[in-house]
């Protein structure tokens, strides 16, 4: 339920209604409420959505190739944006919920859009209005692309020697 993809089933069934050749592809294991998901797609006749479950990490990179939008919808309790970095690191834009570790990782209208968790309204109408439109869905990926880079591990180590220099050359204090 923390993922959200309750709250991405219902945006897409706007989405679809608005944009009919959308397709929508879930990737993550979410054994123990797939066949609810599944079911609710039967149930409100939803098209072109496919459970592709547990996918190997080496494999991730070609779902996100593939994707022209990455969204993440997540409600709650995320501490780092991960799967906004891998689909940044392969220039896809990104809709994601707006909680704090997402915020800490992408900027709004930056590397994509973020919206209020558990709102399928906001959530559809962002994915729209990347759907319509290529330019803005090229400069966020771009963008998110210079973002990914800054977490590349020469740089996070980088910084962190250098924190470690600075702490190392002040003053020590006296308490």
């Amino acid at each position: 339920p923390r993922k959200g993809a309750n709250y991405l089933l219902e945006a897409y069934k706007q989405v679809k209604q608005e944009i009919p050749n959308s397709q929508l592809i879930i990737v993550g294991p979410g054994t123990r409420l797939r066949n609810k998901y599944e079911k609710h797609v039967v149930r409100n006749n939803l098209k072109d959505v496919v459970f592709v479950g547990y996918t190997a990490y080496r494999e991730l990179p070609r779902y996100y190739k593939t994707a022209d939008i990455v969204c993440s919808p997540a409600t709650d309790r995320e501490s780092f944006g991960i799967v906004l970095l891998e689909a940044m690191a392969v220039g896809k834009p990104i809709v994601a919920s707006n909680i704090d570790g997402y915020a800490s990782v992408m900027t709004h209208d930056v590397e994509g859009l973020l919206v209020p968790p558990k709102d399928e309204k906001a959530l559809a109408q962002a994915l729209m209005s990347l759907m319509a439109d290529e330019s803005p869905r090229q400069q966020m990926g771009a963008r998110g692309r210079l973002t990914a880079e800054g977490y590349d591990w020469k740089h996070i180590a980088q910084r962190v020697l250098d924190y470690y220099v600075k702490m190392l050359s002040e003053p020590q204090r006296k308490e």
